[in-house]
């Protein structure tokens, strides 16, 4: 027997706001700032290990082949457009995410040619810290005002 389905109904100013209290979300731009963190710090890391300029490079590579496509991305979504309604702000984060898609494929395609002495597993271990930070970022979110009522 399927279980009775509650009706969706909208929420008002009040409830909204209340909503917003208890699951406030995380800027894009924070997310963006730590990428760009993660992947100096871990490209100055690997060339202080390795000894090798062009392994810090490549990592840092990999790092903004995530973090540029993601500021690109951030802008378009947090821009004038996206606020017009919910269509417009579905469409543009298709669009927006096949932009980012296509920057970041481009800057891959185009690292062995501006990388000197470009090092794979480095770029790809750069590009995996990258990513990693949207986990991190869902993570240590702000968790809300505490002892909010619905």
């Amino acid at each position: 027997m399927p279980a009775e389905t509650e009706e969706l109904k909208p929420l008002n100013a009040e409830q909204a706001r209340q909503l917003r209290l208890r699951q406030p979300s995380v800027s894009p731009w924070v997310v963006v700032a730590g990428q760009v963190l993660v992947g100096l710090l871990a490209a100055t890391l690997a060339t202080w290990w390795s000894g090798r300029a062009a392994v810090g490079w490549s990592l840092g590579w990999g790092a903004a082949a995530v973090a540029l496509p993601a500021a690109v991305f951030a802008r378009g979504l947090t821009g004038r457009l996206a606020s017009t309604g919910p269509v417009a702000a579905a469409l543009g984060f298709g669009i927006w995410e096949m932009v980012k898609l296509a920057l970041t494929l481009a800057m891959l395609l185009a690292a062995p040619r501006l990388v000197p002495e470009l090092s794979w597993p480095a770029l790809l271990v750069g590009l995996v810290l990258a990513m990693k930070v949207y986990w991190v970022a869902l993570a240590i979110r702000p968790r809300g005002v505490a002892g909010q009522q619905a």
